[in-house]
Parts: C-alpha cells; sequence; structure tokens
C-alpha cells in the first residue's frame, strides 16, 4: 500500500463520525476477523478453539493512551483477569500490554506500579507478559521500565521494531540481559528521520534483527505474515542449529489462518496474537493500514445485505 493511502486510512482513526459508525457495526461488517469480540468470555473461547488447533495464544486488552490514574488502574484490573482466566481455564497463552494503557502518559511511575501488580499475579501463575512498544516517541521510557521489571523477575519480555534506526542497539542491550523479545516490523507512521521508509530496508533490518538475536542465545518471538521472513527464519536456524524451543513464529488473529497451522504441523511453535476489548478500532485501523486485502474484506461485507 502507498504511503498515502496509508496515512489516508490511519487517519480514520481519529474521525469522530467514522468512530461511532464503526464502533456500533464493525464487528459485524468485517473487523471481527481480525478482534476477537469486546468480552473476556469472547477472548477465552477462540483461546480455546486456537490452543485446540495447536496453537499458542497471546491475549492482548485493546486501549491505549489511557490520559488518567483511575482509567490506568482499571486496564490493570482488566488485565489481571485476563491472567486469572488463563490460569483457571488452563489455557496455552500469555498477556501482551502496552505501557500507554496503564498510565505511561499520567506518570512512567504509575505505569510502572500497575506492571508491578500484574508481574505478581503472572509469577505466581506461571504466565509471561509481553510489553508491547509503542510509536517511537515512548521507546526509551518503554525499555527503561522493561528493563527495571525484568531485574524483579524474569517473567517479562518485550518488543523491537525492525524499522526503527536505533533498534540493533536497543537489542543487542536486551540480548546482554538475554530478554525474551518479539520482532516486528513495525505497525506506527514515524518520520524517515527516526524510521525505514522503504519496505524492501524494512525488510533488511528484520532480518538482521532475526540473526542478531538467535546468534545470541536468546528466545526470539519472529512476528510476521511474510513468507520470505518465515524462510530466512527456518532456513537460518537450521543452518546454525539452533532448537526450535529457542524461538516461535507469531501472527495476528485473523490473518492468514491456514498458514499458522501449517506452521504448527510443521512443529513450529505457533502463537497467534488475539486483541478483544470495547476499544477495538485503533488496532482494527492499524491492521487495515498494512495490508490492501484487509481493506477490501471490509468492503466486500459492507456490500451484503
Amino acid at each position: 500500500m502507498s504511503s498515502l493511502a496509508r496515512k489516508a486510512i490511519l487517519s480514520l482513526a481519529g474521525n469522530r463520525f467514522v468512530t461511532r459508525v464503526m464502533t456500533r457495526h464493525g464487528l459485524k461488517i468485517g473487523a471481527g476477523r481480525f478482534v476477537a469480540g469486546v468480552t473476556l468470555q469472547d477472548a477465552v473461547a477462540v483461546t480455546r478453539r486456537l490452543n485446540d488447533e495447536g496453537l499458542a495464544v497471546t491475549l492482548d486488552l485493546l486501549g491505549e493512551g489511557v490520559t488518567d490514574r483511575d482509567g490506568a488502574r482499571a486496564m490493570a484490573e482488566g488485565c489481571a483477569g485476563i491472567l486469572e482466566a488463563i490460569g483457571r481455564e488452563k489455557l496455552d497463552a500469555n498477556l501482551s500490554v502496552k505501557l500507554t494503557q496503564l498510565g505511561l502518559a499520567v506518570d512512567p511511575e504509575a505505569a510502572m506500579e500497575n506492571m508491578v501488580y500484574l508481574q505478581d499475579i503472572a509469577r505466581q501463575a506461571g504466565i509471561f507478559i509481553r510489553i508491547d512498544m509503542e510509536s517511537s516517541d515512548v521507546t526509551d521510557v518503554t525499555l527503561d521500565i522493561v528493563r527495571r521489571l525484568y531485574a524483579r523477575e524474569r517473567n517479562v519480555g518485550t518488543v523491537i521494531q525492525a524499522y526503527l534506526y536505533r533498534s540493533p542497539k536497543d537489542l543487542e542491550e536486551l540480548a546482554r540481559l538475554g530478554m525474551n523479545v518479539r520482532l516486528v516490523k513495525g505497525a506506527y507512521l514515524e518520520p524517515p528521520s527516526v524510521a525505514y521508509p522503504k519496505k524492501a530496508d524494512v525488510d533488511a533490518a528484520f532480518r538482521r534483527l532475526i540473526a542478531q538475536h538467535l546468534s545470541a542465545g536468546c528466545y526470539t518471538a519472529v512476528a510476521t505474515h511474510d513468507d520470505a521472513i518465515i524462510a530466512f527464519t527456518e532456513s537460518f536456524v537450521k543452518e546454525k542449529g539452533i532448537p526450535r524451543d529457542q524461538f516461535e513464529f507469531q501472527m495476528l488473529y485473523g490473518i492468514r489462518p491456514e498458514r499458522q497451522r501449517e506452521l504448527a504441523r510443521a512443529g513450529y511453535r505457533t502463537r497467534v496474537y488475539v486483541p478483544f476489548g470495547s476499544d477495538w478500532y485503533p488496532y482494527f485501523v492499524r491492521r487495515l493500514a498494512e495490508r490492501p486485502a484487509n481493506v477490501w474484506f471490509v468492503l466486500a461485507n459492507l456490500m451484503k445485505p
């Protein structure tokens, strides 16, 4: 998709009228392909089905940009409910969180406090928490909190985005700690001053980061739907003799589900990122912006009676 088209789609996330219409009807006309539902019960049902198909899951309660302490605490309680459900239902799943959900914009220490609360619950249940990476203006503070949490307990990891120029250095620092890292291309709209603007450059950077973290002996989650990146990973681990329990593939719920099952059947640990919650619209818009096929899928559903 062209940069112009991507910008146009991303701008919809801030349009109040479009947001209102999509929030009311979107799950029926296409968003339900990419979002498990609104409630935790919806997410548990989807997770159980995916587990039955041999796929692991990471659950994400959607919501970002929380601007008050009460809202951040409410999100923390919602995430705590996910951890409790994973343990209670014995699901093969972990939790993904964004620090902006937990009060980062209010005060980084508020986000840290909420993460400590969740980290302690996760530790008792033996569950891993993935701290997502967001736009580049919060990368430094996110990594600072991640390192502090990791010093408390090694049940947390984070995400590194291949399109940022700074990522090799960040990943090297995390590798020294032995951290479990998810590698992604990057989905936020970033200026060329901080991120590669061309897809070919992002792809090349992604491959370098995969090789870098695997070579460091660290657990690596390769989050991609790109067959070329998957093939590169398969070839690299075979060539270097890297065991399959040192990495996994990750894909988004609703995107290439048959490919997900193929990878699982081939013996690769494969995890599906399953988002849910009432604040699903910004996430959905980013999925549309990433691939033209997603737009046509939604338009086709709009045409149905």
